[in-house]
């Protein structure tokens, strides 16, 4: 299949569905492996997963939430602190195994993210102390991601979840890089999905007209048409099925903020990359300069 320009770029609010604003899964032409539920609630609402052959992730995104839980990874209830925004650091995180349907109470924006797998996990929470932080990169190449749901992380069957910020002016998912072809030991086949938010940046005095945005790139690695290079703000989803992808570029004046979700058809849970033949040589680069400085993004330093 050839995919026309709407296939692997979904504006926020283009998949309503039973309260969610967003719902992308294996409906979507082309598109196997992974989901990704965003959902708003106010105080007295709820949202509902459904007790299907999907594992998932529950990420607060803003507020505070409550999450019961019935089927096979358990029956049980978790509360979830959560952040005020996603440019707080990191947040504590649900996991629940397939065959397992959950209620979310709480006041706040939540993502869930899902792959398909009848293999069976119990639920598992992830405390924020127990979230592992990285600065990667350095110069304007600095990012920091929050690796809550990678195989050192968490032990699910085919997720492998992270977010990541950047600094207003900074390039991330840099340089591009892809993971389309099972070569074991060194890259893995894995459909990736880009969540997207912006925001002015800490510190800035920006008038009430500004429109944060951040620019999203994914080409062709090989027979396979993909040529995306687009605009994206909050709410914002971009599917990778294949290609290169990155880089991903925080506007000056605006931070950046994105939720990966990857999944894939291989026998090991793991994410091996190549990095594009003519940009790989900038990982050099980063030995001689220092990590930005406007790093790390905690909820002390939003003070």
């Amino acid at each position: 299949m050839v995919a026309d320009e709407q296939t692997w770029f979904h504006p926020a609010g283009s998949h309503p569905e039973d309260g969610w604003t967003d719902v992308i899964d294996g409906r979507i032409p082309g598109w196997q492996h992974t989901g990704i539920r965003i959902g708003a609630i106010v105080d007295g609402g709820e949202l509902r997963l459904p007790e299907d052959d999907v594992e998932r992730i529950i990420v607060p995104l803003a507020g505070s939430f409550h999450v019961r839980f019935d089927g096979a990874a358990g029956n049980g209830e978790q509360s979830l602190e959560g952040r005020a925004s996603v440019f707080e650091g990191p947040t504590d995180t649900l996991y629940l195994g397939p065959r397992t349907g959950a209620t979310i109470t709480g006041a706040g924006r939540v993502a869930v993210a899902e792959a398909p797998t009848t293999v069976h996990r119990g639920a598992a929470y992830v405390p924020v102390t127990a979230v592992p932080v990285e600065l990667r990169g350095a110069g304007r190449a600095s990012r920091q991601v929050h690796n809550f749901g990678t195989p050192a992380a968490l032990d699910a069957a085919k997720l492998i979840v992270c977010e990541v910020i950047t600094p207003a002016g900074n390039w991330s998912s840099y340089p591009p890089h892809k993971h389309d072809t099972l070569v074991p030991g060194a890259e893995s086949n894995l459909e990736e999905i880009y969540y997207y938010e912006t925001a002015v940046e800490r510190g800035a005095d920006a008038p009430t007209a500004a429109a944060p945005f951040a620019l999203h790139r994914t080409s062709a690695s090989d027979d396979r048409a993909i040529d995306e290079f687009r605009e994206v703000h909050s709410g914002d989803i971009a599917l990778v099925p294949y290609g290169w992808h990155g880089p991903a570029v925080a506007a000056p004046g605006y931070d950046m903020y994105y939720l990966n979700v990857m999944a894939g058809p291989d026998p090991e849970r793991v994410w091996n990359i190549t990095d594009h033949p003519a940009h790989g040589w900038v990982r050099a680069q980063w030995e001689s300069e220092a990590i930005d400085p406007r790093l790390p993004y905690t909820k002390e330093t939003l003070r």
